[in-house]
């Protein structure tokens, strides 16, 4: 799955082009490495956000094409 698509599906980001506009800005980093929106994820991918003044540091936990809105934190497991 594309790395803009999981951050709208995981509701990390609420929109798929603001997640595409935040990643095309070189603040996320996919294991290690500086992403770009169309990146694929896999399971067990670490993915790095910078935010402000915050990093963020998660792990992928499962991808899924849809999913409830409740269910959308069991997507990823924050580590930082």
């Amino acid at each position: 799955m594309r790395l803009d698509k999981f951050l709208k599906i995981s509701r990390i980001i609420k929109r798929r082009s603001v997640a595409k506009d935040f990643v095309g800005s070189e603040r996320v980093k996919l294991n290690g490495r500086t992403a770009k929106p169309s990146s694929e994820v896999k399971k067990g991918d670490i993915i790095e956000l910078d935010i402000g003044n915050k990093k963020t540091v998660i792990e992928v936990l499962d991808i899924k094409e849809n999913i409830k809105a409740d269910e959308a934190k069991n997507l990823y497991r924050i580590i930082e």
